[in-house]
Formats: C-alpha cells, structure tokens, sequence
C-alpha cells in the first residue's frame, strides 16, 4: 500500500506541451507512471512527442481519459487558476510543481478548495452518521488533495523491472504484487524527483518503508538517498513545498503516514518559517497518548543558522517570530519525543536509528 497515489493511478499534466511540462511528462512516464494524457488550450485534439493524447481543458481530459490525478507545469500567473480548474474537474490529487505562484492567488486558491473539502467531509459525516460509522479523519475526508506550489511533487516507488529508458521499458512496472498482497506494486512518481534513487520494499534489505514529508525537494532527494542506502525503502514521498500559503502540511501527511499499514517509520524534513513544525510536535505527543500514532517519528529542520528577517531560499522560509526559528521547532519535536537530526547528513541514520535498525 502506499498514501495518496499508486500504480493504478491515472495522471495528466496541465501544461505539457511547455518546456518543463513536456521535459517531466517524459521522466514520469519512463519511470512507469500511467500518464493518460495532458491539457493544453488550443491544442487540443493532438498528440504530444509521447504520443499521449492533449486536450484543450481539463474536464474534457477527465471525461476522455478517467484521470485523478494531474501536475501543474503552468506560468505562474497561470497556476491558481490551472489549479481551480482541475479541482472543479474532479481530479483527487493535485500536484503544483509550479514556483513564484503570487501569495494573494494561493489564499484565493486555499480558500476556494477548504470549501469544497468542508462541503465534502459534512456530506460524508452525515452518510456515516446515518449509516452508523466513522466518518474517517481529516487527512481522508477531503475530496481534493492540493500539494504544493513550488514543489517536486509526490511518488510511490515501484520495484525496479527495466531501465527507464523509453515507455516501452519503463523503471517499474504495473501489476506486480504489494507487500500487502492487495493491490499493484508499481510505482507512480507525479513531478521532478529523480526516480531512480528510490527503493520499493520488495528490494529493501530491512524489509521496513519509510514515509517521507518534506518542504524542500533536495533535501528529500537526499533523505531517500540516505534511508535507500541503509537498506530502508520508501513508501511514499511528499514534498509539500516551501511557500506560505500551501496545500497538504506537515500533519496531514503525519495522519496518511500513520494510517498506512505499509509504512513503518516516519521522516519529516522542515525548515524556518511558519508554525507547520511546532504545530505538527504537538499532533505528534498528541497522537502518541491517544493511540493514533504508533509508529516511530524522527526530523531535520532546516535554516539553524538562519538570521531573523532573512529569507532563506523559500518564500515561506523566513524567521518572523521566535516560535518561527529552527532551535524552538526542534525543542517542539524532542518534547513530541521524535529523533531529531542535527545535520542533514544524519537524516537517515535518525529515523533508522528510531526504527531501532541502528
């Protein structure tokens, strides 16, 4: 199993007949993802270099195509609107790749979406308060999920069952069996991540999977790099982006990680800037006293040297109160009794080492 996407998934890509549209379009389709097609206005009824099919909007692609799932590559006065416009299409996952998306268009955007999901998690209460059950928790009730903008994206790794090279011989492929014995155990990578880095349990020495959430794309390559070369596997890997006004956040991947069966540990990489961190600290402590979170936690955050009043690298990366520095996120997380990395060099080692694989 896996959160969020698998094998079966159906992507498209809003803007892929653009320059980085078309250049990862390719990548996620010689990794093995099941790419059904893209949008582009006024080129609709072609095909792209990949011979997948483009559509001049999104609901014709969803309607064509049966697609849940897309990743933005749009200008980014483009993006707020590319994102609307998937979500009133039905697409359940939205990955915004897009970066400098202005802030005034995200809260708009944020705005418009926590609407429809309130409106989609009180019909689904009232469904299950009548039919006697649970409406489930947050991270589960939303009808749309947004990750991002300024992201890499999100991916579930496959087993590795080809060279990568043409979709004819695709990294991982569909229909091999999960740890679970329930569903597909091919991957699907939505964005820029280098696939190749990552590792499916069926190949991971441990036989153990790490769920990994991430504000910065390098810094979660690095984390795969580090956790695949210490025999772990990834379950799935979220870089939720580094602006302030964002989709999914730190907690909400936390409640997905921990309701996962296949996903044994727990790596959460942040950095400055906000109240995600703290804020996810005190879910974690929570969690952990009411049985919610069973599963190991370890952390990095990054930007312990940062000056106050500077931005470093991110838009939302910038120290603006005292609860917003790297030294009262990490006191935050110890107080949670997660194992907190100091380096970036030691990020697998920490969760490995709260595994008790180290």
């Amino acid at each position: 199993m896996a959160v969020l996407v698998n094998a079966e998934t159906r992507v498209i890509c809003q803007g892929i007949t653009g320059s980085f549209g078309a250049v990862h379009t390719k990548g996620c389709l010689h990794y093995g993802t099941r790419l059904v097609g893209g949008v582009t206005p006024g080129k609709g009824g072609t095909k792209d270099a990949n011979g997948l099919p483009i559509f001049d909007t999104v609901d014709q692609a969803v309607k064509a195509t049966g697609a849940e799932a897309t990743m933005i590559f749009v200008p980014p006065a483009f993006a707020a609107d590319a994102i609307l416009e998937a979500a009133d299409a039905g697409i359940r996952v939205i990955c915004a790749i897009t970066e400098g998306v202005p802030v005034q268009d995200m809260v708009r955007t944020r705005a418009v979406l926590d609407e429809m999901n309130a409106e989609a998690t009180k019909r689904r209460s009232d469904e299950a308060t009548k039919g006697g059950g649970s409406g489930g928790d947050g991270a589960t009730k939303r009808r749309f999920t947004l990750i991002g903008p300024n992201c890499p994206g999100i991916i579930t790794p496959g087993p590795k069952t080809g060279g990568g090279e043409s979709p004819s011989d695709t990294y991982t492929t569909i229909g091999k069996k999960g740890l679970s014995g329930g569903g597909a155990g091919g991957g699907c990578k939505i964005g820029i991540m280098p696939g190749y880095i990552h590792t499916h349990v069926s190949e991971a020495k441990t036989g153990k999977s790490v769920g990994i959430v991430s504000r910065s794309g390098t810094l979660t390559y690095e984390a795969v790099w580090q956790t695949s070369r210490l025999g772990l596997a990834q379950s799935t890997c979220i870089g939720i982006g580094g602006d302030p006004i964002r989709g999914l956040n730190h907690i909400e991947c936390l409640e997905l990680f921990a309701a996962d069966p296949d996903t044994h540990g727990i790596l959460m990489i942040g950095e400055i800037g906000g109240s995600d961190e703290s804020d996810a600290a005190h879910w974690i402590e929570s969690a952990r006293k009411s049985g919610r979170l069973t599963k190991p936690v370890a952390a990095f955050i990054a930007g312990q040297t940062a000056p106050p009043g500077k931005r470093m690298g991110h838009a939302g990366a910038i120290i603006g109160g005292a609860e917003d520095t790297a030294d009262a996120k990490i006191k935050a997380l110890n107080a949670a009794g997660v194992s907190v990395a100091m380096s970036p060099a030691d990020m697998g080692s920490a969760i490995a080492k709260a595994m008790g694989l180290a």
